[in-house]
Formats: structure tokens, sequence, C-alpha cells
């Protein structure tokens, strides 16, 4: 990688724009870059750091720091440029960080979006093509090309001369972080933590098996249950070797066990068996024995009972027989009662018939009543004609009065449409100019609401305007005072700044101590410190004055910020106030009180006419009623008109037919008040005679059936054997009376056959002269038997089910075992791996990781690289070796020791001077820088860097160190020291000067004569 030319704006210190021309410093092959402190040789060192991975040096990168210079003027935008050459392609980077910027509309700031352009030189056409604007892309182009991460880049490009010092002088511990980053050894860590994962997984498999193992041992001890071999357990724990040896021992011992336990248990259980038999027979014959002899001592009992109810049995016999031969006069009987009650019932209703006749027919007979009955509904015929006559007498009688009914309404109409028809000419008049005022007003209303609304919104802007008039002066006189405050504090610390830098050497002399080197000349003798004199200022008080001018720089730019926004809405409110008074010229601008005034006046104006408008649509409606209203008064008036000429026709054609029904209603009123009362009562006068004659009937016939129903029941008593009807009716039973006495009668025979059926059994009268059983005993013993033969079934189902367990639990064990045997084998060769990787092995003597291995092999390349710079510059004296011996109880591998050949005795890092620190550490760095540089592919690194130091050697050693860097040309390289050693100007012929000034550093290139008369 070759840099060939860097430009920055308002980066860091560097207020404008600054060009580096690598091309022609790198021409010399060794270049100096130099200023005072603070200038900002550091920050072109952080432009290229930052234009290839977008962000600065680990150590500068603080967080909340922004890259911006402080110098910059307002709009210019912070980039860094850089024009370089890697892996054979010339390549442009552009970057721009995050920023403040004005806005283009309107006042105050917006943050900018962090920006990178790619390009690439085709020399084929002499242009550049653009390739990325993406950050990532870009990034990983970069990384791809220089073969270095930013912390690689920073260690190997910039050589910082003070972290090699500490390298130089740290433990293993830290050596092999640092290694770590450089070389990328996360890869042997990885395998370290994957042996170790693995290990992990691997073991936790085993103990896994194996607590399968011990749980299927415990399962089997509970199944062996009472055997002896319960009282044996497996004393193996998870991870044992010999465990599963132990298991499978333990579960054979305790199947033959279990199959000797159930031998026995099947011999018990067949014992068991017959005795139960025997047990069963004996409690079946005491049975048998005891159920005889109870059915004989309850066969006398029921005898006796028998015997007790033979009276009772004998009567209701006697009872049944009776009613058989009264059943024979039962019809007889009922024949008789229902004539007797027919003829009470007839004989009353004909009584209350005659009460409801004349005197004249109270006693008449049948034929009499029937004669009356025909004279009466002859004379009813004959009214028939006069009763239709009358009834529609009355419905002409109500017609007519419907008709004088509408008569009246109709005249009523059309006195009130008449009323109604003569004003409708002025009315609708009167309506038709409502609507047409109200139309007007509402245009009116209309125009005058798009007038007063720009009219309320110019009142707002003047008093705006007004008001924001007031709050530019204020601004205005607030920034004035910000920049007399700000000026004021940046000219107190830069003055504050002037006088530290002068008395800094007394400063440092504080520090000073006796047999110490100073940290400027390295030097460890101090003839004369500087001394601090009366107007020395310390770090705090520059620092304090810093503050405030940073405070006052702030105050500044929220001061012009917020003019800029006040003056941007004055003016707004000023254009909306002129906005609607071009007519009367663009510097016209009415006052608050004019407009106020024109509002009002709108206002008014508005509210009148916009109150007008609102009875618009009443207007309309009212004129839509009164148009309709009159064609219904219209119609209504021609309806009733139609109306009143037909009801004159109808009304004389009703009287001609009233005057014929009159004369027939008359001729059939009589001497009733209407024909219907003369009809009323013919009808009732029938009705009664009608009731009457069949009453004298039914009596009649009722009488004749009671005399033949007395004779008929006389002859049937007589028949069945009885002396009157009344012995008859006695004798008989009623059916539930019967079945009662034919039920009891029934129970009694059907209870003495099965008596004297039992009595007559054969075995029951000789069970009887045995002596009683005794079944309980029998039984006892039986419960006994059974209870034996459940014991012996549930031992032999408990044996059976051991061995079951036992042998399924067995082949279980058998296949975790087999299982177990390859994972025991793949964890014994993973952990013997992970230990001796992880250098806690019995065989890794020193204790080495595998990360530590490698490391400790590039650190003795790097060692090796670093010896051939070391020896030119120390003439030979020094060497540095690599140690890999173990120090205390730390691991070994990461030492490093420094050869004295003056002393042939190894030295430690920690005795070597000022001098010879820098020089040792440069020379380290310059060896890692190649070792790196082949490690990271063999990229090549045309350009380097190295950054303070040189002010610790003396000029013997100085020329030596130079001579060495001048060598590096040899690979080709340029090699540029970052300096403020004065002796170093005039040694070193290229020159990149910072210049620092009050608005902003610059860079000054000097080559040859140019750098020396500097």
């Amino acid at each position: 990688m070759r840099l060939h030319r860097l430009e920055i704006t308002a980066f860091g210190p560097f207020g404008g724009t600054q060009t580096v021309d690598f091309d022609a410093l790198s021409s010399a092959g060794l270049f100096l870059l130099h200023g005072p402190t603070g200038a900002g040789k550091t920050s072109v060192l952080d432009a290229v750091c930052f234009a290839l991975y977008g962000s600065v040096p680990g150590v500068r990168q603080t967080p909340g720091a922004s890259l911006r210079s402080d110098h910059a003027p307002v709009g210019t935008t912070t980039e860094v440029v850089l024009d370089l050459t890697a892996g054979e392609r010339r390549l442009e980077i552009t970057r721009r960080p995050a920023q403040q910027r004005p806005k283009k509309r309107g006042g105050g700031f917006t943050t900018e979006k962090a920006q990178t352009w790619l390009r690439e030189y085709d020399a084929a056409t002499g242009t550049w093509a653009g390739l990325s604007r993406s950050h990532q892309e870009t990034g990983e182009e970069i990384t791809q090309l220089v073969g270095m991460s930013r912390e690689q880049f920073c260690q190997v490009v910039l050589l910082p001369q003070g972290d090699f010092a500490r390298f130089l002088r740290a433990d293993a511990e830290a050596r092999g972080r640092l290694l770590g980053r450089l070389f990328d050894t996360r890869r042997f860590a990885a395998v370290e933590e994957r042996l170790a994962e693995l290990r992990r997984t691997a073991q936790q498999q085993v103990e896994e098996g194996d607590e399968r193992l011990l749980a299927l041992a415990h399962r089997m001890g509970q199944a062996a249950g009472g055997l002896g071999v319960a009282r044996t357990s497996v004393e193996g724990r998870p991870g044992d070797p010999g465990l599963a040896e132990e298991v499978l021992t333990w579960a054979a011992v305790a199947r033959t066990e279990a199959r000797e336990v159930l031998d026995i248990a099947r011999v018990r259980l067949d014992a068991a068996e017959a005795r139960q038999g025997a047990a069963r027979a004996a409690l079946d014959a005491e049975n048998d024995l005891a159920a005889r002899q109870a059915r004989h001592a309850d066969a006398l009992l029921r005898r006796e009972r028998l015997d007790a109810r033979a009276p009772e049995r004998d009567r209701l016999q006697a009872a049944l027989d009776r009613s058989l031969k009264a059943d024979r006069v039962a019809p007889a009987l009922g024949l008789r009662q229902d004539a007797e009650r027919e003829h009470a019932a007839a004989h009353a209703a004909r009584e209350r018939a005659r009460a409801l006749l004349p005197p004249d027919l109270a006693d008449a007979g049948a034929e009499q009543l029937s004669t009356r009955e025909h004279r009466y509904r002859e004379e009813l015929g004959g009214l028939e004609a006069a009763r239709r006559a009358e009834h529609r007498a009355a419905v002409l009688a109500e017609e007519r009065a419907v008709l004088a009914r509408e008569a009246r309404a109709d005249d009523d109409v059309l006195r009130d449409a008449a009323d109604w028809l003569a004003g409708w000419e002025p009315r609708r008049a009167a309506l038709t100019e409502r609507v047409e005022a109200a139309r007007d007003a509402a245009a009116r209303a209309e125009h005058l609401a798009g007038r007063l609304e720009p009219a309320r919104r110019r009142l707002a802007a003047a008093r705006r305007r007004d008001a924001l008039a007031l709050d530019t002066e204020a601004a205005e006189a607030r920034l004035a005072d910000a920049r007399e405050r700000r000026n004021t504090a940046h000219e107190s610390w830069l003055d504050v700044k002037s006088r530290r830098l002068e008395g800094i050497a007394a400063e440092l002399a504080v520090t000073l101590s006796a047999g110490d080197p100073c940290q400027v000349c390295g030097s460890t003798d101090h003839p004369a410190p500087a001394r601090t004199t009366a107007d020395h200022v310390d770090r705090a008080t520059e620092d304090a004055a810093y503050a405030a001018y940073t405070r006052a720089e702030e105050t500044r730019t929220a001061a012009e910020r917020e003019l800029a926004v006040t003056r941007e809405s004055w003016s707004t409110a000023r254009a909306e106030v002129r906005a609607g008074t071009a007519a009367e010229g663009p510097t016209d601008e009415p006052s608050v009180l004019e407009l106020t005034h024109e509002v009002a006046e709108l206002t008014r104006l508005h509210a009148e006419a916009h109150a007008l408008a609102g009875q618009t649509h009443s207007a309309r409606e009212a004129l839509a009623r009164a148009e309709r209203e009159h064609e219904e008064r219209v119609g209504a008036q021609r309806e009733a008109e139609r109306r009143v000429a037909a009801r004159t026709s109808r009304r004389e054609a009703l009287d001609r037919e009233q005057a014929a029904l009159d004369e027939e209603v008359a001729r059939g009123r009589g001497a009733f008040a209407s024909v219907a009362e003369h009809a009323t009562r013919l009808e009732r006068r029938i009705a009664l005679l009608v009731d009457a004659n069949g009453a004298v009937r039914s009596a009649e016939l009722a009488a004749q059936r009671l005399k033949e129903a007395d004779d008929r029941l006389a002859d049937a008593a007589y028949r069945a054997g009885f002396a009157t009807p009344a012995e008859a009716a006695a004798a008989l039973l009623r059916e539930s009376e019967r079945r009662d006495h034919q039920h009891s009668v029934d129970a009694w025979q059907a209870e003495s056959a099965a008596v004297a059926d039992r009595l007559a059994e054969p075995g029951t009268a000789a069970a009887a002269a045995l002596p009683p059983a005794d079944p309980a005993a029998a039984a006892a013993a039986h419960t006994a038997a059974e209870r034996a033969l459940r014991e012996a079934a549930s031992v032999l189902a408990a044996a059976r089910e051991r061995v079951t367990d036992l042998a399924a639990l067995s082949r279980q064990a058998v296949t975790e075992v087999r299982r177990l045997g390859p994972l025991r084998e793949e964890y014994d060769r993973v952990a013997r791996l992970a230990a001796l990787t992880a250098g806690t092995s019995a065989e890794n003597e020193r204790r080495m990781r595998l990360e530590s291995y490698v490391l400790a092999a590039r650190l003795e390349q790097v060692a090796a690289a670093a010896t051939a710079r070391l020896q030119r510059m120390s003439s030979g004296r020094y060497t540095l070796v690599h140690s890999d011996a173990r120090s205390g109880g730390k691991r070994a591998g990461l030492g490093l020791h420094v050869v004295d050949a003056w002393t042939g005795s190894e030295r430690d890092t920690a005795t070597l001077s000022g001098g010879e620190t820098f020089f040792v550490s440069l020379a380290l760095a310059l060896g890692l820088a190649d070792v790196v540089t082949d490690e990271a592919g063999g990229v090549r690194l045309d350009t380097l860097f190295i950054d303070e130091g040189f002010g610790s050697l003396d000029e013997q050693t100085l020329d030596e160190v130079l001579d060495v860097l001048d060598s590096l040309r040899e690979r080709d390289r340029s090699v540029g020291i970052v300096s403020h050693v004065g002796d170093l100007r005039r040694r070193i012929p290229a020159q990149l000067e910072v210049v620092k000034a009050r608005h902003g550093s610059a860079v000054r290139l000097r080559t040859g004569a140019d750098a020396f008369s500097g």
C-alpha cells in the first residue's frame, strides 16, 4: 500500500483545506512530519486512518468527540480525501463524518449523515470510475486490499512507540492479548473452546448415561423387593468406568433369586387350592342340611295358621255363593232404578212448563197445546213482509242522517275555500319578495366571508410583526454582547495558553527526579532544571480559560441561531401583512389599529348578511307550503260542489221509497209499538207451548215404563229363589268385594296345598330327625382357606411380575451399557485433547495453551526480525530473544528478554534506559510490522509512520537508528517520522511542517535546501 495524496478539510485543527503530497515526500524515502505541540501532527495520521476505516485510532476515539474543526467557518463541510495504491489498484476514498450544517430553508441547523465515496482510476481512459457509496462495501473492499483491520493498521503502519514500550515490559498475559489482536489467533482460541465444549458435551452424555444406568439399578432394586439381593446396593458413581460391570453383575444375581422365589410360590399355591376345595364341599353340605331342617319347621308353623283361619274362609265362600244367585236378578233391578229416575225427572219438567203457561192452558192436554201452537205460527208468518219494510225504513233514516251531515260539512268547506282564495294573490307576492331578499343576503355574506378571513390573518400577522420587531432588537443586542464576550474569552485563552507554553519547561522540571530519565531528552542528569516564574500559568488555569471560551462560543452560536429564527419569523409576518395591500404599494404596511377597524366593520356586515341569509330556507318552505295549500283549496272546492249535486238526487229517491214503506209497517204493527215487538211476542208464546207439549208427553211415557219395570223385577226375584226383590238386592256384592272374597279363599287353598306338598317331601322328614346343622363353623373354615388361597396367588403374581420386571430392566441395562461404551471412548479421547490444548494435562509440561503456543512461534519470528535491526541500532550490543520458560505459577510461552553482548547475560527489559527502551521498542515494532505484513498475506506496505520518541536518543544512537530506518527503502518503503525534535530537521531533508495559527493549522511541504533554510 502506497499513499499518494491526502486532502483534509475542516478536520481536527485544520479550519480550511490542506493537501499533503505523499509522492513528493516519499521520493526521498525518509521524511519528517514536525510542528509545535498541539499543531496537528497526529491529526494528519488520524485523517489517513479515518479515510481508510471511517474512524480514528482507538486511543483518540473518545465517545461524543467531534472530528469537525472548531476553526471551520459555517457552511464548510468536514471531509477527508485519500489517494492511494493498494493491491495494484489506484483508489480514491472520500469520507464525511456526521456533522451539523445550516438549514437550506429558514434558520437553525440540521444533522447531515456520514457519507462515503470510493472511486478507482482507469489508466486506459485516464478517468475515475465510481465503485460504491456504501460504508459497509467500502470498508470491506479496503480491508481486503490492505489486508489488515484498523487495529493492525494502527500498530503496523503508524507504529505508536509508546504502545510498544509497554509491550516490551508487559507480562505474558498482556503480551498475549496484544499479539492475539495483531495476528488474529482467535481461531486457535476457538479450537480450545470447541474442544472444551466437546469435552463438556461428551462428559455430560457419559454422566447422563451413567445416571440412566444407576436409575435402572435403582429400579431393579425396587423390583427385587424382599429378595436377599436387595440388601446389596450398587456402590458406583456417574463417570466410574466399572459402573457398567457392577450393575450387570448385580442384575444377574437378582434375576436368579427372583426365579427361585417364583418356583416356591407355585408349590404353595397348589396346596392352598386343595385346602380351599375341601372347605367348600364341607360348607355346601352343612348349608343343605340347615336348609332342609328350616323348611320342615316352617311347614308345621304354616299348617297351624291355616287351621285358625278356616271359619273365616267358610263365611266368605257362602257370601260368594249367594252373590252368584243374586246376579240373575241384577239386570231387572237396574232397569227398575233407571225407570224410576226417568219418571221423576219427566214429572218435574212437566210442572215447570205448566207454570209458565196462561191460566186457561194450565191443565190443557197435549192436543189442545198443539192446536194453539199452530194458530200462533200462522199469525207470525203474516208479519214477515212488515218486518222487512220496518228494517228497510230504519236503514233509510240512517242514510238520510248521513246525507245531512255531509251537506253541512261541504257547506263549511265551500265557505272556508272562498274566504282563503280571496287573499291568495297578495300573500304569494309577499312570500316571493322574502325569498329574493334572503337569496341576495346569502351572496353578500359569502363575499364578506372571503374578505373577513384574510383580514383576520393580516391583523394577527401585524400583531406578530410588531412583537417580533421588539424581539429582533433584543436578539441583536444579545448577539452583540455574546460576540464581545466570545472574543474576550478567546483572547484570554490564547494569552493563557501562550504563557503556559512559555513556562512548560518549568512545569516538566517539577516531575524530574534524580536518576530518572527526562521525558524530553531521556537523560538521567538534570544539571539546570527550569524554574517557575511569577507569571507562570498551570494546566488548570488554561483548562478554565478554555472552558470559559467554549461556553462563550456556545452562547454566541445560540444567539446567532436565535436571531436568525427571529428575523425569519419577522420577515414572514411582514410578508403576510403586505399580502393584502399590493394595490396600495409594496411598502405600505397598515397599522394594527387600521386592521382592527377593518375587521370589526367586516364582521358586523357579515353577521347581518349571514342572519338574513339564514332565512332563505324558511322563506322557500313558506312559499312552497302556500302554493300547495292553494292547489288543495281549489281542489277541495270543486270536489264539494260535485258532491252537493249528487246528494240532491239521492235525497229525492229516498223520500219516495220511505212513503211506500210507512204504509206496509202500519199494517203489520197493529196494537204494538212496532212490527218487531209484535213478532217477538208471538215467538215467545210459540216456544212456551212447544216446551209444555213435550214435557206432558215425556211424563206420560215415563209412567208407563216404570209400571213395566216393577212387573219384570218381581218375576226375576221369584225365579232366583228370593222371597222379595229387596232380599235379592241385599245379596248382591260389589265387584271389588267379590274380588277380595275370592282372593282370600284362593290364597287359603293355595297355602294349604303348598304346606301339604312340603310335609310330603322325602328328605325333609329325615333331615328333621338329624341333629341341628352348624353352617357358621363351616363358613369360618372356608373363609380361612379362601384367604390363604388369595395370599398364595398374590405372592405368585408378585413373583412373576418381579421376574418379568427384572428381565426387562436387565435388557435395558445391557442396551444402555452397549450404547454408553462408544460415548465413554469418545469422552476419553476428547478430554485428553482438550486438556492438552488448555495446558492442564500432565503431557503439557510447560502448561502452554494452544493459542499461547502459536503466539510463541509468532513472537519468536518477531524477536528474530527485530534483532536484525536492533544489532545495527546498538552497534551489535543487544539481541532480543524469545523465552518459553515458566515464570512462577504462570504459564510459559510468551517471555521476552534482551541479551547484552558486553556482559554475555540476559537482561530484564525493565533495566533499559529511556533511549535504550526507545530503539529496542522501535526495533521490536519494525520486526512486528514485517511479521504482521507477511502474516497478512504478503501485502506490501510502502508507507510507514513512526510517532515520537526520538528525543530520548543520543547523537550516535540517533544516526544508527536513522540508518536503520533509511535501510527500509531496500524494501521500497518510505518512512515518515512524526517528531518535534529539532535535530531531526537538520538530518532529514524531506519535511512536512504543521504550522499552528489562531484561525486553524496549515501544512507546508519542504524538500532539499528549503527544509534546511527554515
